[in-house]
């Protein structure tokens, strides 16, 4: 299993950012890679949930502090899920690192089997 995040980088504040997730060596038929989520790490903090996709069935999750601000999609033919983050804030600062797991969305970073190194995102003017 493997998964490879891109994409990240400095930004001023209310710019957008598109981070990807190419993923492979699994079948998201098999229940435990499932879904496809992205955690964002800040200085100091713990790794958090921001945004859940079923590669089954379509479901789609979004974090209350980025909905209406970040959207995650996918790609099925690149077996690539994106993130697409606009509107950023100071506060989306972190690392954010892609993860599989299953059989449903979770923002539970124990319950993801696989992950991906991180792509840090800055935001700052």
């Amino acid at each position: 299993v493997q998964l490879q995040a891109s994409g990240g980088g400095l930004v001023q504040p209310g710019g957008s950012l598109r981070l990807s997730c190419a993923y492979s060596g699994f079948s998201p038929h098999n229940s435990a890679n499932a879904v496809i989520a992205w955690f964002r790490q800040a200085p100091g903090k713990g790794r958090e949930g921001v945004s859940c996709l079923s590669l089954t069935d379509g479901k789609i999750f979004v974090r209350d502090s980025v909905e209406g601000r970040f959207t995650i999609s996918s790609d099925d033919a690149k077996n690539t899920v994106y993130l697409q983050m606009n509107s950023l804030k100071t506060e989306d600062t972190g690392v954010y690192y892609c993860a599989t797991g299953g059989p449903w969305c979770s923002y539970w970073p124990d319950q993801m089997a696989s992950w991906g190194q991180g792509t840090q995102v800055t935001v700052s003017s």
